[in-house]
């Protein structure tokens, strides 16, 4: 897991997943480019890694507009001349509502960030990363890209999409050195979370988080971190050959099909 001599290019940077990863990847010798629509979310975190010697630099981006993610891609390569991981991790929640109830333009959103945002990163990244003759992409799924939940119909659409990007573009780069992976958290303990918890019940919010956490056969929600360590892994030499794989981090969750209860039901 030694990336001394690497760059690291994580969107959604400045929070929750991609924040640890960032950390986690200068605490293990990269330079890192944190992108992030809020710049100085992105600069705190490059400032964090400073504090802690190593090197980084703050983008901001908006990844549903190509010329935005063709920036970040500019901006990374002028500072450290290459891109060697990309975590490419920016997405966003939507609301929780039934399939039949849902809003039109709150389900546009959620995949112009999570959808959009993820190919407009595979199109501008991969020719950096063929053109090195290597390369090693995560793309952040979730493990509603593998199961539904019922509530959140834009989510779960956006993260089955993603887990398709993978597939073809890790196919579309086997041969040229570049690898592409997804990650698939379970519930992670970060704002996302309890974002949600807090549209299902918002007098209570902590009673959805129990129940939801009770479902979860390790008792709990994943951390930032233990994400991240996956993520660390699938750009590391030490998965030179995993690619078009999804890694699940989600406590059991998903291998255990009682447990497998939605955030919606979770409110029941």
């Amino acid at each position: 897991m030694d990336f001394g001599d690497r760059v690291a290019l994580v969107t959604g940077g400045g929070n929750g997943i991609g924040r640890a990863a960032c950390l986690a990847f200068a605490a293990h010798g990269a330079k890192v480019v944190v992108v992030d629509r809020d710049l100085e979310a992105a600069r705190a975190v490059v400032a964090a890694i400073a504090d802690a010697g190593g090197e980084a630099h703050a983008l901001q981006a908006d990844v549903t507009r190509s010329s935005d993610v063709q920036g970040y891609v500019a901006g990374a390569t002028a500072r450290f001349g290459r891109i060697d991981c990309f975590f490419n991790n920016a997405g966003i929640e939507g609301a929780v509502a039934p399939t039949a109830e849902y809003d039109e333009a709150v389900f546009d959103a959620v995949i112009a960030v999570n959808v959009k945002g993820v190919f407009l990163g595979l199109r501008h990244v991969l020719p950096v990363m063929i053109a090195q003759g290597r390369g090693a992409v995560v793309n952040t799924a979730s493990t509603a890209g593998l199961v539904g939940s019922p509530g959140m119909p834009a989510y779960v659409a956006s993260k089955h999409a993603v887990i398709g990007l993978t597939k073809v573009a890790a196919g579309d780069v086997a041969a040229k050195g570049v690898r592409v992976n997804a990650v698939c958290p379970g519930p992670i303990d970060t704002r996302m979370i309890h974002a949600l918890e807090a549209q299902i019940d918002p007098k209570d919010p902590d009673r959805v988080g129990r129940s939801y956490q009770a479902a979860i056969p390790i008792g709990r929600y994943g951390t930032a971190e233990e994400t991240a360590n996956v993520v660390l892994f699938l750009c590391s030499d030490l998965a030179s050959n995993v690619t078009g794989a999804q890694y699940v981090v989600d406590g059991g969750r998903t291998a255990t099909p009682g447990a497998v209860t939605s955030i919606g039901r979770a409110a029941g």
